[in-house]
Order: C-alpha cells, then structure tokens, then sequence
C-alpha cells in the first residue's frame, strides 16, 4: 500500500474550533433571541449547517439565515481560541514535502474555512480544500471525499483520511479510504 493522498477534516481533527464556535454560534443565537448551551452545542458538533439547525429545532428560514450571517461574521473574534493540532499539521506539511498530496475536506462553510486556514498560516499546506457547499451533501455521505479522490486522481487504497466526528468516521468508511480517528 502507498499513500499519496492525505485528507484531513478540519474542525475537531486538524483544528480543535469546538470552543471559537460555541462562542460564534452563542453570539448569533443570543442577537436572535434563542440561547445555546455548551451541552446542545456539543450532541450537534460536526453537523453541517442545517442539520445544526434542524437539531436545534430552528425551523424558521429567516432565522437560520441570520444566525448563519452573525456566526460568519463574528468567528474571526473568537479565532484566538483555536488550538492547532500540531503533530498532524507538521506530519501533513512532511508528507507534502516529501511528494505527497493533501487536502482539507470540510463541512464548514468555505468563507469560515479559509478564515481559520488562514489564521493559523496554513492554507498553502494543501493542494486542494473543500468546504461544505462544495459538495450536495454532508457528512456521513461520502460525497466529499470521493470528490477529493476523483480531483486528486487517486483510488481509496491510496489514500489517508483523519477525522474526529463520528459522522466523518462514516464518510470515511464509506468512501473506503484508510481513515484514522482523531482526538483533540
């Protein structure tokens, strides 16, 4: 077996973003009126969007749409309680440079995504980041990482994925990747 390809989720795997999104989202939740506990917040981490939401119960579309607005605008403040996991992020930046390909593989939204690649300086440590709208569907469909693969040209066999989420566990499985669980 050789690897070519190195995956890794973002939020929880290579960045522990648990604590800076609590914050955001409780932000957003506050100037809409609802409050968010850390205990909910947590039963719901890893969710794309609207699952968050639908977990939640927030059915209202104008509400989604605001918490979704004030969490993207606020999350940058909260940046300062990210926490780089980095081993990975050295073995990741090692196996580029010795041939390797890698990509983030994220349901987070591209804007926030790139915000926090940017922040802990590491967006030219991939050759390839999608986020959650780049893909139909989230986590635990394999969808995002077969689109990885099929980019990057590589089979399954070849590749290595590291997550956290139970979710992203099952994309992983799914896609048929070599995966290995990740916890920060």
């Amino acid at each position: 077996m050789e690897i070519k390809l190195i995956i890794t989720d973002f939020d929880g795997t290579l960045v522990n973003t648990f604590q800076a999104n609590y914050h955001a989202y409780c932000q957003a939740f506050g100037e809409v009126g609802l409050a968010l506990s850390e205990e909910d917040y947590r039963k719901c981490y890893g969710l794309r969007f609207d699952g968050f939401m639908d977990a939640m119960g927030i059915d209202d579309a104008t509400v989604r749409q605001r918490i979704r607005a004030i969490k993207g605008e606020c999350y940058p403040d909260f940046f300062g309680l990210l926490h780089v996991n980095r081993p990975l992020l050295d073995m990741i930046r090692m196996f580029r440079q010795g041939g390797g390909m890698t990509a983030v593989a994220s349901t987070a939204r591209a804007k926030n995504l790139n915000n926090a690649l940017t922040h802990i300086g590491a967006t030219d440590d991939f050759d390839l980041i999608l986020a959650g709208e780049d893909v139909k569907q989230g986590k635990p469909s394999p969808e995002i990482y077969n689109t990885v693969m099929s980019r990057m040209g590589v089979t399954p066999g070849e590749t290595l994925i590291f997550e956290d989420s139970n979710v992203g566990l099952q994309a992983a499985e799914a896609a048929g990747a070599h995966y290995i669980r990740v916890r920060l």
